[in-house]
């Protein structure tokens, strides 16, 4: 065996040799695994709204109002429902004031990229920048949705606009734009800068934000212990904080090697939470386990859940994986990649088409797409594993060491069930 094909063999070993060091302690998390989530005062809120709103007919400012409770519902339940029932509140109150009120046309575009509606939220904020009011604002938003649109030049320029080092808004773009370079190390230094704002103005839910991110961006790093250490800060200021729990659960589940501890998280998070995605997560360690049973029950649960129309396009990614490599619909997988190329026509985006033309036998094609449309693009793992095995199947050899490098490196984010697809390329 040539030295360039055991180099990664050996880091393979390293990472699972050296992740012994836990970084958890059970007794940091135990009471956030208790916990019950209580809506009781968000209800009654909506209940109030409503008897207004049925009184006297047409009132705008208490639509805005049930609107914005429903997605602080929707936040801490992942309801689906509650989404929809804030984008018809705004849209309602956008409709009885004429269009005349950016803030509307902006908290609706702010739905929409919850439901990822982009090209809609896009031609939202577009009226908004037109009314002129709160400009600035509307060009943050501009910034995020030209850049989950893959319109990088346009996120570019909104970004120069409102740059400003000292304010918090910018700064977390700043992070997202250096993360979407690939600059890691960037992304984080404004994070943090992001954070330290977030905690001199004492702000709960700026403070909760910037440390569920930030401990995603530590993550990607290797640095698990400070991911570690920042979930549970944000669970400190939210003893309900689903993503952070998940983010624990995580590292659990890839790091420490402890499935069963996992999945007793995640059931917590499911008496009170759901998205559908939980239970992608639930099924990936079933298999890691070989838990046949479980796998195929969380798999179900997940296909159930996502027929619901009111998740539209929200799940996209999520559906074309599992279509080409659970189900094998592959000719599905191709129609649902095309629909988010259609969408957001992202290196992302035409990595699922590419990996859907793959998984049909279709390599030429596959090739095609990641040649124009991805390798150099992104540095996202996911895609990385995609492009190597494309290129592997067309006998592209030399460019396949310097990817199974950074695979290596990124396994922890991968997950564990990886680690031998990688070790085969």
């Amino acid at each position: 065996m040539r030295l360039n094909n055991i180099l990664p063999l050996i880091i393979l070993v390293l990472f699972f040799s050296c992740n012994s060091n836990e970084v958890t302690d059970k007794k940091d998390y135990t009471n956030f695994i208790t916990t019950k989530l209580d809506i009781t005062d968000l209800s009654t809120q909506t209940e109030i709204l409503s008897n207004k709103i049925e009184a006297i007919p047409n009132q705008f400012t208490q639509m805005a109002k049930r609107a914005s409770v429903y997605t602080r519902l929707f936040n801490a339940t992942g309801d689906i429902s509650y989404l929809i029932k804030a984008e018809n509140d705004l849209k309602a109150a956008i409709a009885i004031t004429g269009r005349k009120f950016p803030s509307f046309l902006k908290g609706l575009a702010t739905n929409y990229i919850s439901q990822h509606r982009f090209i809609e939220a896009l031609e939202l904020l577009k009226e908004a920048e037109a009314n002129g009011e709160k400009l600035n604002g509307t060009k943050k938003m501009l910034f995020d949705v030209h850049l989950e649109l893959g319109n990088y030049l346009a996120a570019e320029s909104y970004l120069n606009d409102i740059r400003n080092t000292s304010d918090f808004d910018y700064l977390i773009r700043l992070a997202k734009w250096e993360d979407h370079k690939g600059n890691l190390d960037g992304a984080i230094e404004q994070m943090e800068k992001a954070t330290r704002i977030a905690e001199s103005m004492n702000s709960k839910s700026l403070k909760q934000w910037s440390y569920t991110n930030l401990a995603d961006f530590y993550g990607h790093a290797g640095d698990l212990k400070k991911s570690y250490n920042h979930y549970l800060k944000a669970l400190d200021l939210d003893a309900n904080n689903a993503y952070a729990k998940k983010g624990i659960a995580w590292i659990l589940y890839s790091y420490e090697n402890k499935p069963d501890e996992a999945l007793h998280i995640l059931d917590h998070i499911s008496t009170y939470y759901y998205a559908p995605d939980y239970d992608l997560l639930r099924a990936e360690i079933a298999d890691y386990t070989n838990n046949t049973v479980l796998k195929s029950k969380a798999l179900n649960n997940y296909k159930k859940a996502v027929s619901n129309p009111s998740y539209g396009d929200m799940y996209n990614k999520y559906n074309v994986m599992l279509y080409t490599e659970d189900f094998e619909l592959t000719n599905l997988a191709i129609k649902i990649a095309e629909k988010e190329v259609a969408n957001r026509p992202t290196p992302q985006s035409y990595d699922l088409l590419a990996w859907s033309y793959f998984k049909t036998g279709d390599i030429k094609k596959a090739n095609a797409i990641v040649e124009t449309y991805v390798d150099g693009q992104t540095s996202e793992p996911e895609v990385l594993y995609h492009i190597a095995e494309i290129y592997k199947a067309v006998g592209k050899t030399d460019k396949i060491y310097d990817l199974k490098t950074e695979l290596i490196a990124s396994i922890y984010e991968l997950g564990p069930t990886m680690a031998s697809k990688i070790k085969q390329l």
